[in-house]
């Protein structure tokens, strides 16, 4: 399991409609309804700053939530849309739908590098660069990976990691389907700029031998 669920924390609202929506508003909250699950949907209302907090710190709606309101069981959700102001483009409506264990959904799924010190590139001074610290997978709501592994061990400088070289969890796969990288050992900074200086040393001398040669005629 991907970690801890997070809670998303709602009020049950009272009435349906425009008008029992815009007092929501005016009472700092944002209406929501919750739907799915063979279940009569729920209308709700979740504290403006608390949603925009979450709004803002991203992936809201590929975020997997453990949905809790008084009066009713917890409940797994995820967010299938947020209506915002044209104007303002401040969120004004959401849609949740419950999940069953079965349901397949796109995740982000963080990834964890090991055996590090059994890459031969990172022990002649490589970089381990991360592109893709998280990579979305499908998988289903009930079984839903904590991690994605991979294992650097054998790998020289220059080496490619890509999502095609990985062992993904059972019962994922990636969103892209195209080969897409995840990581790779680059050379370390001393030895380019080593490299790079003795090319101008040599291309110095080079343009002095020309000068003498000038010179001499």
């Amino acid at each position: 399991m991907a970690g801890e669920i997070p809670d998303l924390v709602a009020l049950e609202r009272t009435g349906t409609g425009k008008g029992a929506a815009r007092q929501a508003r005016r009472d700092g909250m944002v209406p929501g309804i919750v739907f799915g699950g063979d279940k009569e949907p729920l209308p709700i209302q979740i504290p403006f700053n608390e949603l925009f907090k979450r709004l803002k710190a991203g992936r809201f709606k590929s975020t997997l939530w453990n949905l809790k309101v008084d009066g009713h069981e917890d409940v797994r959700v995820i967010c299938r849309d947020v209506q915002r102001d044209i104007v303002k483009d401040l969120p004004t409506h959401l849609d949740l739908m419950r999940l069953r264990r079965t349901t397949k959904i796109a995740l982000f799924i963080p990834v964890e590098f090991i055996n590090e010190d059994e890459a031969p590139g990172i022990k002649k001074g490589g970089v381990l660069t991360v592109v893709r610290p998280e990579v979305e997978l499908v998988c289903t709501a009930g079984d839903i990976p904590e991690k994605i592994t991979v294992d650097v061990t054998g790998l020289n400088i220059n080496d490619v990691v890509t999502i095609s070289s990985v062992d993904l969890p059972a019962g994922t796969k990636p969103t892209i389907d195209r080969d897409f990288v995840i990581a790779n050992i680059s050379a370390p900074t001393g030895l380019s700029t080593s490299d790079d200086e003795e090319g101008e040393e040599v291309a110095a001398d080079e343009v002095e031998i020309v000068g003498q040669d000038a010179e001499e005629e």
